[in-house]
């Protein structure tokens, strides 16, 4: 049964982040009071205007402190888990960070906790973000029982740092290398992201308990993603497969902007698996890139929203 979030406090730690912001958004449109906790949540200040006089609040917590943890999530009806990294200290932020955060909140009043995690998430995998996010997976369902676990795709948006990245090397590079070219994505938007985990916190008696595959409606492989943006832009580019050896051997060297643990999830694609439940069993339909990319590439064109497009 759906409760309201109007009046709820709901924490979100991590917040400052890509997805949380738009998840504050979504939020403070339902009603609830939003606590953005983070290092920086500062970087979050560009929520501040859509909120009434009283509705946001902004705490600086350090998730490697379990007391900075059980301060920031003290007094929450909900509590949002967002915090990612694919640094050397992925368990400590993942599993051990997010095992504190549910604790927090089970002793607490609260009465849902939503983790997001990824659809890479593998115990087994060899990779250090697909593992430690199994783990944190793990350690919140059993220190919060009624927890939600959110497994999103490759998520995107008007301020990401996924298609605005390649955008943004498209409309300078006329040859430009594709890494994976033949991995699969069912990109998801941030928006149906926010609105996903706001459901979730709203009905904990459906939802808890539960992990739900959060993927858009189309399935492309990364060399069509280029290609859809390059033809949004209305450019025309030169793009070249890179062979996995090649780009496996590029990852692990040092100071290249891809990790190896970014490549092994890269090549493993990011498509639902069908086994778990989707966004449509959280009442979202999604939405997919193409309806978005056309107006988000108008500034990359070269003449801007004045480019006449080809047919």
């Amino acid at each position: 049964m759906s409760i309201s979030l109007e009046n709820k406090l709901v924490v979100l730690i991590g917040g400052n982040g890509f997805v949380g912001r738009h998840l504050a958004q979504d939020l403070l449109q339902r009603g609830a009071r939003v606590r953005i906790a983070a290092r920086n949540p500062e970087k979050a200040l560009s929520v501040k205007p859509l909120a009434n006089l009283g509705q946001l609040q902004f705490a600086r917590c350090n998730v490697r402190d379990a007391q900075s943890i059980r301060a920031v999530v003290a007094g929450a009806d909900a509590v949002v888990y967002l915090v990612g990294t694919f640094g050397k200290d992925a368990r400590q932020l993942h599993a051990d960070a997010a095992r504190e955060a549910a604790e927090a909140a089970a002793t607490g009043r609260a009465v849902s906790f939503v983790y997001l995690s990824s659809l890479a998430a593998d115990a087994e995998s060899e990779g250090m973000y697909a593992s430690t996010k199994a783990l944190g997976e793990r350690a919140v369902l059993d220190a919060f029982p009624a927890a939600t676990i959110l497994r999103p795709s490759v998520i995107f948006g008007k301020d990401d740092q996924f298609v605005s990245m390649f955008a943004g090397l498209i409309s300078v590079m006329p040859v430009l290398p594709v890494f994976g070219p033949d991995a699969q994505l069912q990109p998801v938007w941030v928006d149906d992201v926010a609105a996903a985990a706001a459901n979730a916190l709203a009905d904990p008696a459906s939802h808890g308990g539960k992990t739900y595959e959060l993927a858009g409606p189309d399935v492309m492989t990364m060399m069509e993603l280029h290609e859809a943006i390059a033809a949004a832009q209305g450019r025309r580019r030169a793009f070249i497969p890179v062979p996995d050896a090649l780009s496996g051997i590029f990852a692990a060297l040092p100071g290249t902007p891809m990790s190896s643990d970014q490549w092994r999830m890269l090549k493993a694609g990011s498509v639902a698996t069908g086994t778990l439940p989707g966004i449509t069993k959280l009442g979202i339909t999604p939405r997919p890139l193409s309806l978005f990319l056309d107006k988000w590439m108008q500034r990359f064109r070269k003449h801007g929203r004045f480019t006449v497009q080809k047919a």
